[in-house]
């Protein structure tokens, strides 16, 4: 990914807390749900269609970012992750 001169984006690091950073995240993720997708997610997208989602979302430079802040995958969008995600809670 390269960078992006004169511009910032807000990213959720793995410690929860927010950082500027001179790249775009590579996920999105929902604050509340803890929930994180690929940008181009279809219920993400619906959601912030809606106007209710767009309070809480946050973004990510990585999967591990996310995983390691605590969120889980989306099992629409990375169902190929959630699926072992939700045997491994079971």
């Amino acid at each position: 990914m390269t960078a992006t001169h004169g511009k910032t984006w807000r990213l959720l690091g793995a410690d929860g807390k927010t950082y500027e950073s001179d790249t775009p995240g590579t996920l999105g993720g929902h604050r509340k749900s803890k929930i994180y997708g690929r940008l181009d997610c279809r219920v993400a997208l619906r959601a912030i269609a809606q106007g209710g989602y767009v309070p809480h979302r946050v973004f990510f430079a990585d999967r591990e970012a996310a995983v390691a802040a605590g969120y889980r995958p989306c099992g629409v969008c990375l169902r190929e992750e959630y699926v072992p995600w939700k045997k491994r809670r079971q």
